[in-house]
């Protein structure tokens, strides 16, 4: 299978690639226009001159089977719009676009040309979070806080607390009825937010501290008098009564514990079975982000 990777930033190079380096039966192929990353990268991995290319033209010119697309955010609608009408199946790491009326063509191109789109939210495929699915969720919070990073807040939705709205999604029993959303901007950059969905016989609350002090990443789900906590999708702490902590083990790797190596396979096998993944889903969490967005827009307007 012929697989190529489109961008080869922080995430590809920590992330992506040492899954896609390991696994058998995969022709890997590399794209960067800058060439000294792309030579670094690619002399790491071992990779011939005829699997590095400075351009999409030339990727595409070798009939890929699938790509991955790691390449910034502001460049996914141009880059993912050549593949998917290029026929190629198309990962493309999250969001697929800042706006959502990008994101929406995007969704609506795959499906008319039959073609394969998936959205990388890993932490449906970590197994900490994946376990909380057999867990009571009456309530469910979970907070992902960074130091001294306040940001722009399309940007800080789109690129970082999306993992928020898509985890809440992910994990809520039911069908949303009430959206709320609080949040302090100053000067222009969003310092944290709340966003709080509400449905028969649950809460969900996320949250997003970007001066909190402390780079951190806490999930908890609890109901009929028992909770589970995952901190930092390593540690999991079951409480009902006495707590229970299970942690990472030694060797595992990080990868597999962030649910990358997961969601890279079930990309992967899809491709081989001839399966058509849709973004449908993945679209509603862009929707509820672009939701989160006018919230804070409109608050700061507002001020």
């Amino acid at each position: 299978m012929k697989v190529g990777c489109i961008g080869l930033g922080d995430i590809a190079r920590k992330a992506y690639l040492p899954v896609l380096g390991t696994q058998p039966g995969i022709d890997l192929h590399l794209q960067t226009r800058t060439p000294a990353t792309l030579h670094r990268v690619a002399d790491t991995l071992h990779l011939s001159e005829g699997r590095r290319h400075t351009s999409l033209d030339s990727l595409l010119a070798t009939g890929l089977d699938a790509a991955f697309v790691h390449a910034p955010t502001a460049v996914h609608p141009q880059i993912v719009t050549r593949l998917l009408e290029a026929g190629v199946p198309t990962y493309v790491d999250k969001p697929l676009a800042y706006e959502l009326a990008d994101s929406q063509r995007l969704v609506d191109l795959a499906e008319q040309r039959g073609v394969s789109l998936f959205v990388g939210f890993n932490r449906r495929y970590a197994p900490g979070y994946a376990q909380c699915l057999e867990h009571p969720r009456e309530l469910i919070l979970m907070q992902k806080n960074r130091v001294g990073l306040p940001e722009e807040p399309r940007s800080m939705i789109l690129d970082d607390f999306v993992h928020v709205v898509d985890t809440l999604r992910f994990l809520v029993p039911g069908p949303v009825g009430d959206v709320t959303v609080r949040a302090r901007v100053e000067d222009g950059l969003l310092h944290h937010v709340v966003l709080q969905l509400g449905g028969d016989g649950f809460t969900a609350l996320g949250v997003m501290n970007r001066l909190s002090g402390s780079t951190e990443e806490i999930l908890e789900v609890s109901g009929q008098d028992t909770k589970r906590q995952v901190l930092n999708l390593a540690e999991v702490i079951d409480h009902k009564g006495q707590p229970t902590v299970r942690r990472r083990g030694d060797w595992v790797p990080v990868a597999r514990q962030r649910g990358i190596e997961q969601v890279v396979l079930a990309f992967l096998d899809a491709v081989r079975a001839g399966e058509v993944l849709s973004a449908r889903d993945a679209l509603a969490t862009h929707e509820l982000c672009e939701r989160v967005v006018r919230a804070i827009q409109d608050r700061s307007a507002a001020a």
